[in-house]
């Protein structure tokens, strides 16, 4: 055989076309100009949109066995869960049971002795439901509004409370909505009285902190950690006995005649969301003889900024405690 007819090329297994660099970088450069047409374009959007609807069923077909052992799990658990819930509800009916009975026998005894002595009876309350729907927009104050106003008969100053203690005073109104000031606002001040002692003092705001402070109290106090103070109702406001806070540290200083007494607000606003309007207790005490109207130090209101200051000024006064 001639050897001009033999073949000159190599065989296709050593055939070896461009070189992987060359490849790399031209795959490399098609991922890049993909990846900026579709940030840029959408351009694989439809495509994601297609894929993603054809695979719904096939997704949903795998979840179902998931699912159904979740709902399993969840059930029995959620069994134990409730069985659990009832014992401890039957658990307190019980005790509240035993509470209502003592407590129905000490108000008739109290409605006995207030007979005796010639005292008029305790103010009931008036009271109305709200909701919380969201935080004012100031940043430096603490407040909160909630869906009643003028129009549901909401009083400028009337308290406001949940199921765990006071939360704070209407200081705007609105004909649909309110603004109340949170215990923790820096213009907040509660008469209290310290449940355990009996001593009588103002906790105010702290907003740094969230917290409150007991101020104007000497530093031989009768206070301590854990001392729950209620509301005095010395201030024509709030009502006596509600729930404000808890002490939460003493800090007794040699060089100041006054102690540093750190509290903590019973409610929290944060996890509120239904809370209870008070009527002010002044809208509902009989009215003052002349001469005693004419003898009061302060006139109480229920004016945003200033009415919780002029109502703290008034407990500061009627319990003999100056700052």
């Amino acid at each position: 055989m001639p050897l001009a007819t033999l073949e000159r090329s190599p065989p296709p297994f050593f055939k070896q076309g461009p070189s992987a660099f060359t490849r790399l970088m031209f795959y490399a450069a098609l991922a890049v100009l993909l990846m900026v047409a579709d940030s840029r374009w959408k351009m694989t959007q439809p495509l994601r949109g297609a894929i993603a609807t054809g695979l719904q069923p096939i997704q949903f077909a795998l979840l179902t066995p998931v699912r159904a052992r979740d709902n399993v799990v969840h059930y029995f658990s959620g069994m134990d869960e409730a069985r659990a819930v009832q014992a401890r509800a039957q658990l307190q009916l019980t005790q509240q049971a035993e509470r209502v009975v003592r407590m129905s026998q000490l108000e008739r005894e109290n409605a006995r002795l207030r007979a005796l002595l010639g005292l008029r009876p305790r103010i009931e309350v008036q009271t109305e439901a709200a909701e919380i729907l969201f935080d004012a927009p100031d940043p430096f104050t603490r407040k909160v509004v909630i869906d009643r106003g003028s129009s549901h008969g909401v009083a400028l100053g009337s308290p406001v409370i949940d199921e765990t203690g006071v939360l704070g005073q209407v200081t705007q109104v609105f004909p649909l909505t309110s603004e109340v000031t949170l215990v923790t606002d820096k213009d907040a001040a509660v008469p209290v009285i310290n449940v355990r002692t009996q001593q009588r003092g103002v906790a105010y705001g702290q907003p740094q902190s969230r917290g409150m402070e007991l101020r104007f109290m000497a530093g031989n106090a009768d206070v301590q950690a854990g001392d729950e103070l209620q509301t005095s109702g010395l201030d024509g406001i709030y009502p006596s006995g509600l729930p404000v806070a808890k002490v939460l540290h003493v800090e007794r200083r040699a060089d100041s005649a006054f102690a540093r007494i750190s509290l903590k607000p019973l409610s929290s606003p944060d996890s509120t969301h239904h809370v209870l309007l008070l009527a002010p207790a002044s809208t509902q005490m009989p009215e003052r003889p002349l001469g005693a109207a004419s003898s009061a130090s302060l006139p109480v209101t229920g004016q945003s900024k200033g009415g919780l200051r002029a109502a703290s000024s008034v407990s500061v006064s009627r319990s003999g405690e100056r700052p």
